[in-house]
Protein backbone atom coordinates (compact mmCIF):
# COMPACT_ATOMS: atom_id res chain seq x y z
CA UNK A 1 0.00 0.00 0.00
CA UNK A 2 2.78 2.20 1.05
CA UNK A 3 0.88 5.35 2.77
CA UNK A 4 2.06 8.69 2.60
CA UNK A 5 1.84 9.82 6.23
CA UNK A 6 1.34 13.33 6.78
CA UNK A 7 0.90 13.63 11.29
CA UNK A 8 3.21 14.11 13.86
CA UNK A 9 3.81 10.43 13.92
CA UNK A 10 4.49 10.15 10.17
CA UNK A 11 8.30 8.87 10.43
CA UNK A 12 7.09 6.15 13.45
CA UNK A 13 4.24 5.03 11.53
CA UNK A 14 7.05 4.50 8.76
CA UNK A 15 9.19 2.86 11.04
CA UNK A 16 6.94 0.66 12.92
CA UNK A 17 5.68 -0.84 9.36
CA UNK A 18 9.40 -1.40 8.26
CA UNK A 19 10.17 -2.86 11.79
CA UNK A 20 7.13 -5.25 11.20
CA UNK A 21 7.54 -6.46 7.63
CA UNK A 22 11.41 -7.21 8.38
CA UNK A 23 10.13 -9.92 10.62
CA UNK A 24 7.74 -11.47 8.14
CA UNK A 25 4.76 -10.02 8.60
CA UNK A 26 2.75 -8.11 5.84
CA UNK A 27 1.46 -5.37 7.91
CA UNK A 28 -1.63 -4.59 4.64
CA UNK A 29 -4.52 -4.37 7.15
CA UNK A 30 -2.21 -2.15 9.74
CA UNK A 31 -1.35 0.27 7.26
CA UNK A 32 -4.84 0.65 6.26
CA UNK A 33 -5.41 0.97 9.49
CA UNK A 34 -2.94 2.92 10.46
CA UNK A 35 -3.36 5.65 7.62
CA UNK A 36 -6.91 6.41 9.26
CA UNK A 37 -5.21 6.64 12.70
CA UNK A 38 -2.58 9.67 11.00
CA UNK A 39 -5.76 11.54 9.14
CA UNK A 40 -7.03 11.15 12.66
CA UNK A 41 -4.53 12.90 14.76
CA UNK A 42 -4.16 15.37 11.96
CA UNK A 43 -8.06 16.61 12.11
CA UNK A 44 -7.67 16.66 15.91
CA UNK A 45 -4.33 19.08 15.59
CA UNK A 46 -1.98 16.62 17.39
CA UNK A 47 1.15 18.64 18.02
CA UNK A 48 3.49 16.62 20.74
CA UNK A 49 4.26 12.96 20.36
CA UNK A 50 3.40 10.72 22.95
CA UNK A 51 -0.30 8.89 22.77
CA UNK A 52 -2.44 9.82 26.00
CA UNK A 53 -5.38 8.03 27.12
CA UNK A 54 -7.12 10.87 26.13
CA UNK A 55 -5.95 10.32 22.17
CA UNK A 56 -6.67 6.62 22.59
CA UNK A 57 -9.91 7.28 24.26
CA UNK A 58 -10.89 9.68 21.23
CA UNK A 59 -9.78 6.64 18.59
CA UNK A 60 -11.54 4.08 20.08
CA UNK A 61 -14.68 6.23 20.10
CA UNK A 62 -14.90 6.53 16.53
CA UNK A 63 -14.91 3.13 16.39
CA UNK A 64 -18.35 2.48 18.32
CA UNK A 65 -20.18 1.67 15.73
CA UNK A 66 -17.69 -0.91 14.21
CA UNK A 67 -17.60 -4.57 14.90
CA UNK A 68 -16.38 -5.81 17.67
CA UNK A 69 -13.47 -8.02 16.26
CA UNK A 70 -12.15 -5.05 13.84
CA UNK A 71 -12.42 -2.21 17.28
CA UNK A 72 -10.55 -4.93 19.66
CA UNK A 73 -8.00 -5.17 16.43
CA UNK A 74 -8.03 -1.07 15.88
CA UNK A 75 -7.22 -1.10 19.89
CA UNK A 76 -4.33 -3.73 19.83
CA UNK A 77 -2.40 -2.21 17.44
CA UNK A 78 -2.33 1.32 18.85
CA UNK A 79 -1.28 0.03 21.79
CA UNK A 80 1.76 -2.17 19.74
CA UNK A 81 2.42 1.40 18.43
CA UNK A 82 2.68 3.16 21.38
CA UNK A 83 4.74 0.12 22.93
CA UNK A 84 7.26 0.79 19.80
CA UNK A 85 7.09 4.97 20.72
CA UNK A 86 7.67 4.02 24.21
CA UNK A 87 11.11 1.67 23.05
CA UNK A 88 11.88 5.37 20.94
CA UNK A 89 12.28 6.98 24.19
CA UNK A 90 8.49 8.43 23.71
CA UNK A 91 6.02 8.54 26.44
CA UNK A 92 3.09 6.46 25.50
CA UNK A 93 -0.21 5.38 26.91
CA UNK A 94 -1.24 1.80 26.27
CA UNK A 95 -5.12 1.38 26.50
CA UNK A 96 -6.78 -1.39 28.32
CA UNK A 97 -8.42 -3.56 25.48
CA UNK A 98 -11.78 -3.58 25.13
CA UNK A 99 -14.01 -7.26 24.80
CA UNK A 100 -13.86 -8.77 21.71
CA UNK A 101 -16.98 -10.34 21.28
CA UNK A 102 -18.07 -12.44 18.02
CA UNK A 103 -21.33 -9.70 17.49
CA UNK A 104 -20.41 -9.19 13.85
CA UNK A 105 -23.09 -10.68 11.13
CA UNK A 106 -22.18 -9.36 8.05
CA UNK A 107 -24.09 -8.13 5.30
CA UNK A 108 -25.26 -9.88 2.37
CA UNK A 109 -26.25 -8.02 -0.44
CA UNK A 110 -29.33 -8.55 -2.18
CA UNK A 111 -29.69 -9.38 -6.02
CA UNK A 112 -31.87 -6.27 -5.87
CA UNK A 113 -28.77 -4.45 -3.96
CA UNK A 114 -26.21 -5.74 -6.39
CA UNK A 115 -27.86 -5.05 -9.33
CA UNK A 116 -28.39 -1.43 -8.11
CA UNK A 117 -24.96 -0.77 -6.97
CA UNK A 118 -23.51 -2.31 -10.89
CA UNK A 119 -25.58 -0.03 -12.62
CA UNK A 120 -24.38 2.89 -9.98
CA UNK A 121 -21.11 1.71 -11.01
CA UNK A 122 -21.83 1.88 -14.94
CA UNK A 123 -23.30 4.96 -14.81
CA UNK A 124 -21.59 6.78 -12.40
CA UNK A 125 -19.87 10.11 -13.87
CA UNK A 126 -16.73 11.73 -12.65
CA UNK A 127 -16.38 15.66 -11.93
CA UNK A 128 -13.36 16.70 -13.33
CA UNK A 129 -10.34 17.22 -10.81
CA UNK A 130 -10.98 13.94 -8.41
CA UNK A 131 -9.07 11.24 -8.85
CA UNK A 132 -10.76 9.13 -11.87
CA UNK A 133 -10.43 5.83 -10.45
CA UNK A 134 -14.71 5.05 -11.62
CA UNK A 135 -12.90 3.56 -14.83
CA UNK A 136 -12.37 0.28 -13.06
CA UNK A 137 -14.70 -0.08 -10.56
CA UNK A 138 -17.53 -1.74 -12.82
CA UNK A 139 -15.08 -4.83 -13.22
CA UNK A 140 -13.43 -4.73 -10.13
CA UNK A 141 -16.60 -4.61 -7.74
CA UNK A 142 -17.94 -7.66 -10.25
CA UNK A 143 -14.71 -9.25 -9.64
CA UNK A 144 -15.09 -9.23 -5.79
CA UNK A 145 -18.94 -10.52 -5.93
CA UNK A 146 -17.70 -13.34 -8.31
CA UNK A 147 -14.81 -14.67 -6.97
CA UNK A 148 -15.04 -13.56 -3.33
CA UNK A 149 -11.97 -11.97 -3.40
CA UNK A 150 -10.78 -9.86 -0.60
CA UNK A 151 -10.48 -5.98 -1.68
CA UNK A 152 -6.31 -6.10 -0.82
CA UNK A 153 -5.72 -9.64 -2.97
CA UNK A 154 -8.01 -7.50 -6.03
CA UNK A 155 -5.90 -4.24 -6.05
CA UNK A 156 -2.46 -5.98 -5.67
CA UNK A 157 -3.33 -8.12 -9.00
CA UNK A 158 -0.40 -7.60 -11.74
CA UNK A 159 -1.22 -7.72 -15.39
CA UNK A 160 0.23 -11.20 -15.56
CA UNK A 161 -1.74 -12.67 -12.57
CA UNK A 162 -4.81 -12.36 -14.77
CA UNK A 163 -4.92 -14.59 -17.31
CA UNK A 164 -7.85 -13.99 -19.83
CA UNK A 165 -7.22 -16.54 -22.00
CA UNK A 166 -7.03 -19.58 -19.61
CA UNK A 167 -9.79 -17.93 -17.33
CA UNK A 168 -7.75 -17.95 -14.05
CA UNK A 169 -6.08 -15.61 -11.39
CA UNK A 170 -3.43 -15.97 -9.68
CA UNK A 171 -3.53 -14.77 -5.79
CA UNK A 172 -0.03 -14.18 -4.13
CA UNK A 173 -0.70 -11.60 -2.45
CA UNK A 174 -3.05 -13.09 0.09
CA UNK A 175 -3.89 -12.17 3.81
CA UNK A 176 -2.98 -15.78 4.72
CA UNK A 177 0.05 -15.74 3.00
CA UNK A 178 -0.46 -18.72 0.36
CA UNK A 179 -0.91 -18.57 -2.83
CA UNK A 180 -3.72 -20.06 -5.30
CA UNK A 181 -5.33 -19.84 -8.86
CA UNK A 182 -8.83 -19.36 -9.31
CA UNK A 183 -10.32 -20.61 -12.18
CA UNK A 184 -13.36 -17.25 -13.06
CA UNK A 185 -16.54 -18.04 -14.97
CA UNK A 186 -17.43 -16.90 -18.96
CA UNK A 187 -20.05 -13.68 -18.03
CA UNK A 188 -16.73 -12.16 -15.57
CA UNK A 189 -14.05 -12.89 -18.38
CA UNK A 190 -16.36 -10.84 -20.54
CA UNK A 191 -16.51 -8.33 -18.13
CA UNK A 192 -12.28 -8.01 -17.51
CA UNK A 193 -11.69 -8.24 -21.01
CA UNK A 194 -13.53 -4.93 -21.78
CA UNK A 195 -11.67 -3.63 -19.07
CA UNK A 196 -8.27 -4.73 -20.22
CA UNK A 197 -8.80 -3.22 -23.65
CA UNK A 198 -9.73 0.38 -22.64
CA UNK A 199 -6.63 -0.20 -20.12
CA UNK A 200 -4.18 -1.24 -23.03
CA UNK A 201 -5.74 1.84 -25.02
CA UNK A 202 -4.46 4.49 -22.35
CA UNK A 203 -0.35 6.01 -22.93
CA UNK A 204 2.35 3.24 -21.67
CA UNK A 205 4.14 6.54 -19.92
CA UNK A 206 0.84 6.86 -17.99
CA UNK A 207 1.47 3.43 -16.54
CA UNK A 208 3.05 3.80 -13.60
CA UNK A 209 2.54 0.47 -11.74
CA UNK A 210 2.18 -2.88 -13.14
CA UNK A 211 -1.25 -3.64 -11.29
CA UNK A 212 -4.43 -4.85 -13.21
CA UNK A 213 -6.58 -2.47 -11.77
CA UNK A 214 -5.62 1.50 -12.48
CA UNK A 215 -6.80 4.81 -12.56
CA UNK A 216 -7.31 6.75 -15.17
CA UNK A 217 -4.24 8.33 -14.40
CA UNK A 218 -2.49 5.24 -14.70
CA UNK A 219 -1.70 5.34 -10.85
CA UNK A 220 -2.37 2.00 -8.34
CA UNK A 221 -5.53 2.00 -6.38
CA UNK A 222 -5.07 2.64 -2.57
CA UNK A 223 -7.31 1.02 -0.20
CA UNK A 224 -8.61 4.32 0.73
CA UNK A 225 -9.12 5.58 -2.48
CA UNK A 226 -11.58 2.78 -2.79
CA UNK A 227 -13.04 2.91 0.36
CA UNK A 228 -14.51 6.34 -0.78
CA UNK A 229 -15.41 5.53 -3.99
CA UNK A 230 -17.67 2.80 -2.67
CA UNK A 231 -19.65 4.94 -0.02
CA UNK A 232 -20.49 7.20 -3.17
CA UNK A 233 -21.34 4.39 -5.16
CA UNK A 234 -23.83 3.00 -2.37
CA UNK A 235 -25.14 6.69 -2.28
CA UNK A 236 -25.99 6.67 -5.70
CA UNK A 237 -27.25 3.06 -5.23
CA UNK A 238 -29.80 4.15 -3.03
CA UNK A 239 -28.30 1.73 -0.53
CA UNK A 240 -27.57 2.79 3.50
CA UNK A 241 -24.60 2.71 4.83
CA UNK A 242 -24.57 0.88 8.19
CA UNK A 243 -22.76 -1.36 10.04
CA UNK A 244 -20.92 -4.26 7.80
CA UNK A 245 -22.07 -2.60 4.62
CA UNK A 246 -18.66 -2.50 2.65
CA UNK A 247 -16.63 -4.02 -0.12
CA UNK A 248 -16.22 -6.77 1.76
CA UNK A 249 -19.36 -7.87 2.45
CA UNK A 250 -19.43 -8.84 -1.18
CA UNK A 251 -17.05 -11.39 -0.23
CA UNK A 252 -19.47 -12.47 2.76
CA UNK A 253 -22.54 -12.11 -0.42
CA UNK A 254 -20.14 -14.43 -2.74
CA UNK A 255 -20.12 -17.01 -0.39
CA UNK A 256 -23.56 -17.42 0.64
CA UNK A 257 -24.82 -17.30 -2.72
CA UNK A 258 -22.81 -19.89 -3.72
CA UNK A 259 -23.43 -21.90 -0.80
CA UNK A 260 -27.10 -21.33 -1.74
CA UNK A 261 -26.98 -21.93 -5.36
CA UNK A 262 -25.12 -25.44 -4.14
CA UNK A 263 -28.13 -26.13 -1.69
CA UNK A 264 -30.64 -25.57 -4.55
CA UNK A 265 -29.23 -28.05 -6.75
CA UNK A 266 -29.24 -30.65 -4.47
CA UNK A 267 -25.33 -30.59 -3.81
CA UNK A 268 -24.48 -32.00 -0.40
CA UNK A 269 -23.04 -28.71 1.47
CA UNK A 270 -20.52 -30.74 3.57
CA UNK A 271 -18.70 -32.50 0.50
CA UNK A 272 -18.81 -28.49 -1.27
CA UNK A 273 -17.50 -26.50 1.65
CA UNK A 274 -13.70 -27.58 1.46
CA UNK A 275 -13.79 -26.52 -2.28
CA UNK A 276 -15.48 -23.22 -1.22
CA UNK A 277 -12.51 -22.77 1.60
CA UNK A 278 -9.96 -23.54 -0.92
CA UNK A 279 -11.07 -20.73 -3.17
CA UNK A 280 -11.86 -18.48 -0.50
CA UNK A 281 -8.38 -18.94 0.65
CA UNK A 282 -9.40 -19.91 4.20
CA UNK A 283 -7.18 -21.22 6.41
CA UNK A 284 -9.54 -24.28 7.45
CA UNK A 285 -13.12 -24.95 6.74
CA UNK A 286 -14.19 -24.20 10.10
CA UNK A 287 -13.75 -20.07 8.87
CA UNK A 288 -16.28 -21.50 5.86
CA UNK A 289 -18.86 -23.19 7.97
CA UNK A 290 -20.11 -19.63 9.28
CA UNK A 291 -21.57 -19.49 5.82
CA UNK A 292 -23.67 -22.36 6.43
CA UNK A 293 -25.24 -21.33 9.17
CA UNK A 294 -26.07 -17.76 7.22
CA UNK A 295 -27.87 -19.60 4.51
CA UNK A 296 -30.03 -21.98 7.38
CA UNK A 297 -31.01 -18.63 8.66
CA UNK A 298 -31.50 -16.43 5.36
CA UNK A 299 -32.96 -19.46 3.26
CA UNK A 300 -34.96 -21.47 5.24
CA UNK A 301 -36.04 -24.69 4.64
CA UNK A 302 -33.34 -24.71 1.54
CA UNK A 303 -30.70 -27.10 3.55
CA UNK A 304 -31.48 -30.92 3.39
CA UNK A 305 -31.95 -32.33 7.12
CA UNK A 306 -28.68 -34.28 7.25
CA UNK A 307 -27.07 -30.53 6.63
CA UNK A 308 -28.77 -29.08 9.37
CA UNK A 309 -27.75 -31.65 11.85
CA UNK A 310 -24.07 -30.54 10.87
CA UNK A 311 -24.52 -27.20 10.98
CA UNK A 312 -22.63 -27.41 14.71
CA UNK A 313 -19.94 -29.70 13.50
CA UNK A 314 -17.43 -27.14 13.73
CA UNK A 315 -17.39 -25.19 16.70
CA UNK A 316 -18.73 -21.41 16.34
CA UNK A 317 -15.21 -20.31 17.70
CA UNK A 318 -14.26 -17.09 15.72
CA UNK A 319 -16.08 -14.90 13.76
CA UNK A 320 -16.99 -13.54 9.98
CA UNK A 321 -13.56 -11.60 8.18
CA UNK A 322 -14.46 -8.03 8.74
CA UNK A 323 -11.44 -7.01 6.50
Amino acid sequence: MHNHFTGIYAPYLDQYLDYKRQLGFKQQTEESILAIFDRFTVSRGETRLGITPELSQAWMQTGANLSSSYNFHRALLINKLASFLNEQGIHSYLMRLPVCKMDFTPHIYSQDELGRLFEAADHFRIRKGLRQIMFAMPALLRLLYCTGLRGGEALALSVGDVNLDDQTILVRDSKNGQQRVMPFSDSLAAVLRQYAFYRNELPACMVKKDRFFISLDGKRISHHCFGRWFSRLLLAAGIPKGRGVTPHALRHSFSVHSLAMMAERGADIYCCLPVLSTYLGHKSVESTNHYVRLVSAMYPGLLKDIDRICINVFPNSSGYETY
